[in-house]
């Protein structure tokens, strides 16, 4: 078979975080795994090619076609038809809704439909919002009727799928879980102001749904307990991490208690988790969730949000707060530092629950469905 795959948002620091770092794993593990198919990966660029592994089976087509554009839905299906595929996997809702060529999606979660807030709030004119949310909802419902068939990254998200669209055959959604990469190979940078003081640590975007200005006023009361803790935040420098920036003026908090890690890189960020006392993750919505589990795996304990995915992908490994109590929030931090059994408990759990977890096994099972559906 030739099996394309929508590989533009290939990398974390391209396609977001999490979904780059899945296009990225995916299409690498494929290169491994499969010698018997061929594929075509459409990149967005030059550079992303760059980091695809030269193997015979892979062939790259670079689109200049940046995603949620209507070059996207007008010019890309054109370039995908025209290459006469078996199959294409398109790793995010983005289908272009004139696609021809038979595909299969990746749903990572529906946040816009599960959280208002997050929906709301834009950069953009309302008009312009209002078009735009408008073709999500347009091109999402095509993608998941049109689909041979459709992964979902957890139970939770497969769950709200049929929540939203009752119409989609349960068969038709498979559950294939991530994987974690191994940030550990990054050797220990030298020591820096960072390991000079206790901190707590966060890592991703900052979008609303992450409920980052929560844990900040929960951290707020906290430091004026423990002025010796400090709060990490690490993630891609945008005008979400901005408004933090300036939300966090208006709460009573030292100016240097709280710090920000912009556009982190794989060794920074494996710096960051070794010298971490606690991971945090208070997000109100998530699909599946790889910073906590990463953080796991280098034997920080992780309290986080009792919501979405979070239970199920983190089993007993975690300390569980509600999201939306900030002295839930507090306790949690509180207990992290007085009750050693327990976050030592944390860290032996962490470690067993992240091997559940591999972008080998993904692979196979996305391989499997290719198969099945081309």
């Amino acid at each position: 078979m030739r099996i394309g795959i929508d590989a533009r948002m290939l990398g974390p620091n391209v396609g977001g975080g999490g979904l780059g770092r899945y296009v990225e794993e995916l299409t690498k593990e494929l290169g491994q795994l499969d010698h018997k198919n061929r594929y075509v990966l459409f990149l967005k660029n030059e550079e992303q090619g760059e980091k695809v592994d030269e193997v015979a089976q892979v062939e790259k087509r670079i689109t200049n076609i940046h995603w949620y554009t209507l070059k996207e839905q007008l010019v890309l299906p054109r370039l995908i038809d025209r290459e006469k595929l078996d199959l294409v996997h398109f790793p995010h809702w983005n289908v272009p809704v004139l696609l021809r060529t038979p595909f299969i999606v990746t749903i990572h979660d529906l946040i816009l439909l599960e959280e208002p807030r997050s929906a709301k709030i834009t950069t953009h004119h309302p008009l312009v919002f209002f078009l735009k949310r408008l073709a999500y909802q347009i091109v999402l419902r095509s993608a998941l009727k049109r689909s041979r068939a459709i992964i979902a990254v957890s139970q939770y998200t497969k769950s709200s799928i049929l929540n939203y669209f009752p119409w989609i055959p349960a068969e038709k959604i498979h559950v294939v879980y991530e994987g974690l990469t191994n940030l550990s190979t990054f050797p220990p940078a030298p020591p820096s102001h960072l390991s000079t003081s206790p901190y707590f640590l966060y890592v991703g975007n900052a979008y609303p749904h992450k409920n980052l200005e929560t844990l900040l006023h929960a951290f707020s009361f906290f430091h004026k307990l423990h002025p010796e803790i400090r709060l990490v935040l690490a993630g891609r420098n945008d005008i979400f991490y901005e408004r933090l920036k300036k939300e966090l003026n208006e709460i009573d908090v030292a100016p240097d208690a709280v710090e920000f890690i912009q556009n982190p890189s794989d060794a920074d960020l494996a710096n960051l988790y070794r010298g971490a006392t606690l991971y945090l993750f208070p997000s109100r919505s998530e699909g599946f969730g790889l910073p906590p589990l990463e953080a796991m795996s280098f034997g920080v304990p992780v309290a986080a949000a009792r919501r979405s995915s979070l239970p199920e992908i983190l089993g007993d490994a975690a300390l569980w707060f509600d999201p939306d109590d900030i002295e839930e929030m507090i306790g949690a931090m509180e207990t992290v530092l007085t009750d050693k059994p327990l976050c030592d408990s944390l860290v032996r759990k962490g470690f067993e629950q992240f091997k559940r977890y591999s972008w080998t096994s993904m692979a196979r099972d996305i391989l499997n469905i290719y198969e099945s559906c081309a």
